[in-house]
């Protein structure tokens, strides 16, 4: 590794390490010994980075991927349920890459449970994602009749569904496919929209549109 290394470019490769360690042998299996090695990076180096302690390394690994998952749903579908379909598909570990960083995210999300400083972190980005999904949802059901005790009741459902995707995926030896992933979301969201009925404004919409009027005739 070149000593004029961009510091930033080193310390993602840092991050990438931490992961790739976790993967291989779980999250408390992480020393800055087993970084060196990884990395190659001397002790002293990761110290100049991150500072004495693993605790730094750890803290900024954990930022690191949740950057790149909210990265990976950048770019999203016009439609709106499209647009969940989008974010699911997204946040599901459908690569190799995707799966080792979903296995290192799980096991820093079950470290946070007796861990307050990681806690905090991972309940605002849980808390975050929820409150996205409860967006997306609305823009979703906007022709739907439904109130908002139910559509905060099918927003925790789909979050659900991601939550199910990522923690199954850690326990699994190979990637989710995408394909059953666009799927298995697209038949969810399906159901949702057929347990609403079309509110009153969708129906004085339809009723005006020319295929509506056609269909009037038709029937006299």
């Amino acid at each position: 590794m070149s000593k004029r290394a961009n510091p930033d470019i080193r310390r993602e490769q840092v991050a990438d390490a931490v992961i790739e360690e976790i993967a291989a042998h779980g999250i408390r299996s992480v020393t800055l010994a087993r970084i060196s090695a990884r990395t190659g990076l001397a002790i002293g180096s990761i110290r100049h980075y991150f500072g004495d302690t693993v605790r730094e390394v750890m803290r900024f690994t954990l930022s690191v991927l949740m950057q790149r998952a909210a990265r990976r749903a950048e770019t999203m579908s016009d439609d709106p349920v499209a647009r969940i379909v989008d974010v699911i598909a997204f946040a599901a570990p459908t690569t190799e890459q995707e799966r080792r960083e979903n296995i290192a995210l799980v096991e820093y999300r079950v470290l946070a449970r007796t861990d307050a400083e990681l806690a905090a972190d991972v309940a605002a980005t849980s808390l975050a994602g929820a409150e996205v999904f409860l967006s997306l949802l609305r823009d979703a059901l906007a022709d739907r009749s439904v109130d908002e005790e139910a559509l905060h009741r099918e927003a925790l459902l789909l979050f659900a569904l991601v939550e199910g995707f990522s923690f199954s995926s850690a326990l699994f030896s190979a990637p989710l496919r995408e394909a059953d992933v666009r799927a298995v979301v697209t038949a969810a969201l399906q159901r949702l929209r057929d347990a609403f009925p079309p509110s009153s404004e969708a129906v004085e919409g339809a009723a005006g549109t020319p295929e509506a009027t056609e269909e009037s005739r038709s029937h006299r």
